[in-house]
């Protein structure tokens, strides 16, 4: 039996999840499906997927926080969760896994898996951390952050990046209360933020060409500090994973797409709901009509002519017909993006959301607008340069040709199987 258990305060991770259930059922592997609740929590049961809802249960309130403790956002070094919550996060994820027979366990940002799996005695697959993985810190790919941590903030950025490269295995953010409680339950601890970042198999859903490491060389990695890192983990390209909803576009969201003039969709799902009303009314000023997908943000007040807001849509069907894509540059709405052809401005709210934009950045298909500018005039410069300029389409082109070669959650699910045998 193998246990899927995504975070379902988390569109990217619940969908995730979902995707890779599907194709493991479809190669005949028995799974089955846990969460503790949360916002995106109905999808599971909307695409029909029996699953159990273990306790302590996550309210919308208790996801809102969660998301706003996410790194780069909220203030508490530590991590979302109190040491009381991981404990009892991690013994509900442990008995229920002895309970179901489960030998593997494969999560979508649900951390407290780090300790469940290990009290359990099974192996931990994780997704994640997208293409944020070690290899990319020891290869100094990773930008300089566009919110740099307070003691790094009045240095250059390309000393700000190499320190942050550098000493990323130093790095212990969100890794300490982990750490703690894992030495208090007697399993193997979280040394640092990339160990909080991988699993004993960690699915890497980007392609060699995007992410900039050959494959054999990824596949064949070890870590240059071992003690930053749990046992030694397995890396494996699976390439691209977004979410690919079942849900059908509004009719009045086609009557907008279908409308003279080109759309902009911004879709900043995790963002503050004052900086997503800033944005979107910045990018109108560029001259384009404006889709706002919601997401469960409260927008009263923004939508007037020429700007709709919508709750959650089905992005994917919605990337091919727009102009261009703003979003906080998660992996899964930039791969989104690029497997339509179209262009990007993102507003990261962390480092990991940073390094996903400068990677098709660098290959000329999005740019990136610090968020603290992003209610500001450079949103809307942006967006008439990415409007004007042809070049950012072609480029996303270019990587939209790249990914279809790849099926991430056939992948993921082969790489699964092939690890447990």
């Amino acid at each position: 039996m193998i246990c899927l258990l995504p975070h379902a305060a988390y569109l990217s991770e619940t969908s995730r999840m979902i995707a890779i259930y599907k194709a493991l059922a479809a190669r005949g592997a028995s799974v089955v499906m846990a969460t503790h609740g949360g916002l995106f929590e109905g999808l599971i049961a909307s695409e029909g997927i029996p699953y159990e809802r273990l306790s302590p249960t996550m309210d919308e309130a208790r996801c809102r926080r969660f998301i706003a403790e996410n790194v780069g956002v909220g203030a508490n070094l530590d991590g979302p969760y109190s040491e009381a919550e991981l404990e009892a996060l991690s013994a509900s994820q442990a008995d229920f896994f002895r309970r179901r027979g489960v030998r593997a366990v494969v999560t979508g940002f649900e951390i407290s898996a780090l300790l469940s799996a290990r009290l359990a005695g099974v192996p931990l697959i994780t997704e994640h951390a997208g293409a944020f993985v070690a290899p990319v810190f020891e290869r100094g790919l990773a930008p300089a952050p566009s919110i740099p941590p307070p003691p790094l903030r009045r240095l250059p950025a390309p000393l700000i990046r190499l320190l942050m490269n550098t000493g990323a295995h130093r790095r212990d953010l969100w890794a300490r209360a982990l750490d703690r409680t894992a030495r208090r339950l007697g399993v193997e601890g979280v040394p640092s933020l990339p160990a909080l970042l991988m699993g004993d198999l960690t699915l890497v859903t980007e392609t060699p060409e995007v992410l900039g490491i050959p494959q054999g060389e990824l596949h064949a990695w070890r870590p240059r500090h071992p003690r930053a890192y749990r046992q030694t983990p397995t890396l494996r390209y699976v390439g691209p994973m977004f979410a690919e909803l079942d849900l059908p576009v509004p009719a009045r969201v086609e009557a907008f797409l279908a409308a003279p003039g080109p759309v902009a969709y911004v879709a900043l799902t995790s963002t503050p709901a004052e900086t997503v009303r800033r944005a979107a009314l910045r990018v109108a000023e560029a001259g384009v009509r404006v889709l706002v997908a919601g997401s469960g943000t409260a927008l009263p007040g923004l939508e007037r002519d020429g700007v709709m807001v919508e709750g959650v849509l089905p992005s994917h069907k919605i990337m091919p017909r727009v102009a261009f894509a703003v979003t906080a540059g998660g992996q899964g709405s930039v791969q989104c993006a690029m497997a339509a052809g179209t262009p990007l401005i993102a507003a990261p709210l962390h480092w990991e959301q940073d390094f996903n934009v400068d990677r098709v950045a660098r290959l000329g298909a999005a740019l990136m607008v610090p968020m603290r500018e992003a209610g500001g005039p450079v949103m809307t410069r942006a967006a008439r340069k990415v409007l004007r300029r042809p070049s950012y389409r072609r480029a996303a082109g270019r990587i939209a040709a790249l990914y279809r070669d790849w099926n991430g959650p056939a992948n993921a699910a082969q790489a699964i199987l092939d690890y447990l045998a």
